[in-house]
């Protein structure tokens, strides 16, 4: 356990609301931490809201958005920044993280699509994360997109995440499910993608299941199983990382909880593997 009982570690899970009465009497240690949508809880209150607030209690809650927009060409919605804020002060909620992608251009366009790789894009989003991190007071952290078509690169997607990271003094939240169906959809090595990216800068990692439209074409669902690819992908982050702390994606297709938990013990046992050389050089 950390210091810091806040502080993340381990292995957590998506808290979705279908999940919340099993994840109320699940056993203590089951997750280590949990990871939420903000704008799926802002101002809720009645039952829902006691129960998050319960969990809370139990567990760090890490906030993970869905429309802040950070690369669109609209206004960043500050009232949404501080709602965010004021949530995540209520939840004592450690971290909040957002896509590097945007899903507004006049109106909500209820996706999340690929902003072009450019020094442009990256001057653009890394001054709309500084907006945001001066109105939370602190660094978020961007996560690395899944995408299907590029719409202009003057630079490697690697390369641009690193160049937005050092713009603009952000965190990463690492995908590893998106990097590998990245790699199959975009014909790329994902462990060389992997090391090109700043690692140094990992806050979190995510792991899911995606779809597979056919042997070339991948889609990121979050409404599977995580496949034996995604999970070697994984075990090599840890090689470089060390384990960091490491949350399951599931967001519809939704199995019992027990076969939630069982994937959430995959990710500990992949931990507890990386763990091992760490403990040898240490002389424990």
């Amino acid at each position: 356990m950390p210091d810091n009982p806040r502080e993340l570690h381990g292995a957590g899970l998506g808290m979705r609301r279908a999940l919340l009465g099993p994840l109320h009497a699940m056993d203590p240690g089951a997750v280590d931490f949990m990871e939420a949508a903000p704008e799926n809880w802002i101002g809720v209150g009645g039952r829902f809201g006691r129960q998050l607030r319960e969990l809370a209690e139990r567990y760090p809650i890490v906030l993970h958005g869905l429309s802040l927009d950070i690369g669109g060409p609209d206004p960043i919605d500050v009232d949404l920044v501080q709602a965010v804020k004021m949530l995540k002060s209520e939840l004592g909620s450690p971290t909040y993280s957002e896509h590097l992608s945007y899903c507004a251009a006049g109106g909500h366009l209820y996706d999340l699509l690929p902003i072009p790789f450019t020094e442009e894009a990256v001057r653009h989003v890394a001054a709309r994360v500084r907006q945001v991190q001066d109105v939370l007071g602190e660094h978020i952290a961007l996560e690395n997109s899944s995408y299907y078509a590029q719409p202009h690169a003057d630079m490697s997607e690697a390369a641009f995440i690193r160049a937005v990271l050092d713009e603009s003094g952000c965190e990463l939240l690492l995908d590893v499910n998106n990097i590998y169906v990245n790699a199959i959809n975009h014909r790329y090595d994902p462990i060389e993608f992997l090391d090109a990216l700043p690692l140094e800068r990992v806050r979190y990692i995510h792991v899911a299941g995606h779809y597979d439209e056919a042997p070339d074409l991948k889609v990121d669902t979050h409404g599977a199983d995580v496949i034996d690819p995604v999970w070697a992908l994984l075990a090599q982050a840890y090689r470089r990382l060390g384990p960091v702390p490491t949350l399951l994606e599931r967001d519809f297709n939704l199995p019992p909880l027990a076969e939630l938990l069982q994937e959430v013990e995959q990710v500990r046992r992949i931990q507890a593997d990386a763990s091992k050389p760490l403990m040898a050089q240490a002389g424990l």
